[in-house]
């Protein structure tokens, strides 16, 4: 439901309840506030015909009405509300006003009414005003109560807002993107390379007749120019609807929403509820087969809005509920995959961040730090609002902000998306000036709402020997906690990868597949430029006798041969790779740099090669298994001529003895 068809099922709730008994105070035996027979005629009749729902012959009537009786305050008074039905929104405030006018204790309810209209249309002061004087009646319904005092606040909040805009300049993306029809919820990868959003179409364009349909559409970005964009194919598209698409940062899975009367998919076309979550991976260029995600992230409620984490493991949803009383609630709520592939329970975000409004449109962006949201529930311009919360160093959530005016206003705001460098965000409009429906726009976000710096690192797993692609698993560790920051697979198509790195830390990544040695790098990015993004291949070796693994997440303190607590993390990898192999023997192996004399380093490199063995025995590897050795600055691997050099000369192996 769009949120001007809410205000008037809203306004016409409180006419049914409240106002109607006093329109036909007459027939009750009551008197009306007018004594012209002829006007209370024409009053009577335009009833009749509300009741039938024919709008436009009530207005008449309740036209004559008030020129019979200028003073008719009945019927000023349903005049708004049947212009409210019709979305007449100016012409039924201009009316109420006219009724408190002529009458302001005849109904005060009116003033709510005449209050929430204003408010929709961005009066703010009138509205805030009206409001006010509603909450001098001396009787007071509990919702239009607390209505009224939450309301109040938008207003003193828009107030100032207005006196204090932020930057917002959107760009319509073009006709590339865009069309006659509606486009709205895009996604984007993390290299800004593949945009993916739902278009409205009809199926047939050459018949009017036939339903709309909701299907996604794709866009490349080539050279800094979108290309025209085009069906994500038939695996996805079915002649039901698809919706509210979220892509993970690598482009590789799709999370979207298919309803019961909707999709064609599994487990048959009920699913769970009435929405559900699906998801499809691309296998090289293609989409595989939609699959629904299941319990317990879907429910017999109603899922929706999914948006996946850079970590790889953490979906945020929303998940729709009815109370007893009739009220439709959307919270936002987080799942996360666990190490057997299923999904966690999902638990609901705190009630900062949830309230007894509707949340919408959560966006997790790619630095794993800022969640954008919309809401209705906290304190804004009014409807729907865009809100941004930043994750606290204990990890919890801050409180929500709001982005501010123009981007937010009286009217809906939502489905708002922020590419990965937190430079431009993306939203869909039927504002003026457009193709026609809604289309999406793209604008500069203002630096205070701006999420938190990364970068990203993106290549191909190969095999080594016969250049095959592979799909292997990355894993990005937070080497200051030693938690696993990112879970990701490379394509089983073609072996490419995308991961994010969050910037100010420290990670250790680990590349591993069955079958292969474990592959390991490290980056520490807290006095790195994140402007610019690594490209890296990763070759992947089958573990063959003699074989030489670098350990490059092996840390010592400088000119010592204590393991440093990050080291942790690489060594148990090796751990549980020689407890996977348990027939492999592998001698470790220390070398340094050529700072110092041959000998202190001879044994500097002995010493920290003795080291790992010690490790690996404490945590129950059988000695018989392993020999160490160092070898000093005898075998460099670069120049010792600068400081990057003499680095990389200082490293820590294994070579594989047997098998």
């Amino acid at each position: 439901m769009t949120r001007t068809a809410a205000f008037s099922l809203f306004l016409l709730v409180i006419h049914i309840a409240v106002f109607a008994p006093a329109c036909r105070a007459q027939k009750d035996g009551g008197k009306y506030s007018s004594t012209n027979n002829k006007a209370v005629k024409a009053y009577e009749k335009a009833l009749e015909y509300y009741d039938q729902r024919n709008n436009e012959k009530a207005l008449e009537e309740l036209q004559t009405a008030v020129d019979k009786d200028p003073s008719f305050v009945e019927a000023y008074t349903m005049m708004g509300y049947v212009y409210s039905d019709m979305k007449q929104y100016d012409k039924a405030i201009e009316s109420l006003k006219k009724a408190v006018a002529l009458n302001p204790d005849f109904y005060r309810g009116t003033f709510f009414s005449l209050a929430r209209l204003e408010l929709m249309k961005g009066m703010y002061a009138d509205a805030k005003m009206h409001y006010q004087e509603y909450l001098k009646s001396p009787k007071l319904d509990s919702l239009m109560h607390a209505l009224s005092l939450q309301d109040i606040k938008n207003c003193e909040f828009a107030i100032e807002a207005m006196k204090n805009p932020v930057p917002f300049n959107p760009v319509n993306m073009g006709a590339e993107i865009n069309t006659d029809g509606y486009e709205y919820f895009p996604a984007i990868t993390a290299d800004d390379l593949t945009l993916l959003f739902t278009r409205n179409v009809r199926p047939d364009p050459s018949n009017p007749a036939t339903d709309w349909q909701e299907d996604f559409f794709v866009s490349k970005n080539v050279g800094g120019k979108w290309s025209p964009a085009v069906s994500v194919g038939k695996n996805i598209n079915t002649p039901g609807n698809e919706g509210a698409p979220a892509l993970s940062v690598d482009g590789q899975i799709l999370f979207f929403v298919a309803c019961a009367e909707m999709g064609d998919y599994g487990p048959g076309k009920q699913g769970y509820g009435s929405c559900d979550i699906f998801y499809s991976q691309q296998v090289g260029d293609k989409w595989t087969k939609p699959v629904n995600i299941g319990a317990p992230v879907n429910s017999k409620q109603w899922e929706t809005q999914p948006s996946f984490s850079s970590d790889g493991k953490t979906l945020y949803f929303i998940r729709g509920t009815i109370s007893k009383g009739g009220i439709k609630q959307n919270d936002i709520y987080v799942s996360v995959l666990q190490d057997d592939g299923s999904w966690s329970k999902p638990e609901k975000l705190p009630d900062h961040i949830n309230t007894s409004g509707k949340e919408e449109s959560v966006y997790i962006h790619p630095d794993n730090q800022t969640l954008y949201f919309a809401s209705d529930g906290h304190v804004g311009m009014g409807g729907m609002d865009i809100y941004m919360c930043r994750r606290q160093p204990d990890g919890t959530w801050g409180k929500p902000v709001n982005l501010g005016y123009p981007i937010n206003t009286s009217a809906d705001e939502n489905s708002l998306l922020v590419d990965a460098k937190g430079k431009y965000a993306y939203f869909a409009s039927d504002r003026k000036g457009g193709y026609g429906g809604m289309d999406i726009y793209v604008f500069e976000l203002p630096q205070q709402l701006k999420p938190e710096k990364i970068t990203y690192m993106k290549g191909k797993v190969y095999d080594k020997q016969t250049k095959a692609p592979l799909s292997a698993m990355f894993e990005l560790i937070d080497l200051a906690t030693g938690k696993q920051a990112v879970l990701s697979y490379s394509n089983p198509g073609n072996g490419e990868f995308l991961v994010c790195l969050p910037a100010n830390k420290d990670y250790a990544l680990n590349v591993s597949m069955p079958g292969y040695l474990f592959y390991s790098k490290n980056f520490s990015l807290k006095e790195s430029p994140v402007d610019k993004p690594f490209y890296m291949d990763v070759p992947m070796v089958k573990p063959n006798v003699d074989e030489i693994v670098r350990l490059d997440n092996v840390f010592f303190e400088t000119g010592k041969f204590d393991l440093r607590p990050e080291s942790k993390v690489e060594l148990d990898k090796l751990v549980d790779f020689l407890q996977k192999n348990p027939s492999f023997k592998i001698e470790l192996r220390g070398h340094t740099d050529n700072v110092g004399d041959d000998k202190s380093n001879m044994t500097l490199s002995d010493n920290r090669a003795k080291a790992v063995y010690q490790y690996l025995i404490d945590k129950g590897i059988m000695k018989e298994r392993l020999s160490y050795k160092g070898f000093g600055e005898t075998i460099p691997v670069d120049t010792n001529d600068t400081d990057a050099g003499r680095q990389n000369n200082r490293r820590t192996e294994f070579r594989i003895v047997a098998k």
